[in-house]
């Protein structure tokens, strides 16, 4: 049943499982079965919701590790069609970047926010949790996140809670969420500040030729306005609503093992300044 290995992230790794229609994603040390179990129940509530979500079959165990097998999408991450179209441009060739990936990424995070489902962790303790658990952060640091966040409404819709281009595979010009993992209920502005986060701080691999990274960091605030704008225009949600949340998702992707301690660094000294400022 198990085949070839296709695909990797912080806590799992991605096969083909038996026939071209399906994959297992099994987990690494770093996850545990209840983990895998959340992931699943989650990911069984939003699919049977109708949103753009890969089918949940089962959770199975393979060589002793935990494992969830999925519906295969054939796709491409949003990641990696972002960098191609830099990529083609700096050996001379078009640029394919479509930015209505962008736009129908913003309406797809816009669509899953309109459900809610008691059955769904809370997030402002889920949230408290991980910030509390990240060793980049003095302890008052972590206490003046949390307060911060404390100080912050409390709303009750679905919240993907990764929503990163990683986390978003373009099929047939469709894009479709996968890792749901940390979903929760609550603010739909902490996935909008998860989004942020990720094309403003993301730190490209060491082999990405300059030209591209200076391609992508001129892009950087363009790509935030252009789904910040569709998302407002599908919700009413504008940027000011999405800045409040900047520090504790920030301290929150402290504690993921997906993106690389560079990052990290760079989100240590965003959290930093912000609370200085905040306390002027």
């Amino acid at each position: 049943m198990l085949g070839r290995k296709i695909g990797e992230g912080g806590n799992s790794d991605v096969f083909e499982w038996g026939n071209n229609n399906r994959i297992i994603k099994l987990a690494k040390p770093n996850t545990t079965m209840f983990a895998l179990e959340r992931e699943f129940r989650n990911s069984l509530i939003v699919w049977k919701m109708g949103l753009s979500v890969p089918q949940p079959y089962e959770v199975v165990e393979v060589e002793n590790r935990p494992g969830i097998v999925f519906e295969r999408i054939h796709g491409e991450p949003l990641k990696e069609r972002l960098f191609k179209g830099f990529m083609q441009h700096v050996h001379g060739g078009q640029s394919n970047f479509d930015w209505n990936d962008i736009r129908n990424t913003a309406r797809l995070i816009s669509e899953v926010h309109q459900f809610s489902h008691g059955g769904i962790p809370t997030q402002r303790e889920f949230l408290k949790k991980q910030i509390l658990s990240v060793d980049y952060l003095r302890e008052d640091e972590k206490k003046a996140v949390i307060n911060r966040l404390d100080q912050l409404p409390i709303k009750n819709q679905i919240c993907h809670g990764d929503p990163n281009p990683n986390n978003i595979l373009m099929s047939n010009g469709r894009p479709i969420l996968i890792d749901w993992n940390d979903t929760t209920n609550g603010n739909p502005e902490s996935d909008l500040a998860e989004f942020v986060i990720m094309i403003r701080f993301a730190v490209l691999p060491t082999d990405t030729p300059q030209e591209v990274i200076n391609g992508f960091d001129s892009l950087r605030e363009e790509i935030i306005n252009i789904f910040v704008e569709e998302y407002t225009l599908h919700t009413g949600t504008r940027y000011k609503e999405i800045e409040p949340w900047i520090v504790p998702i920030a301290a929150r992707k402290l504690s993921a093992d997906a993106i690389s301690d560079e990052e990290k660094r760079l989100l240590v000294n965003e959290i930093r300044i912000r609370l200085r400022d905040h306390e002027k």
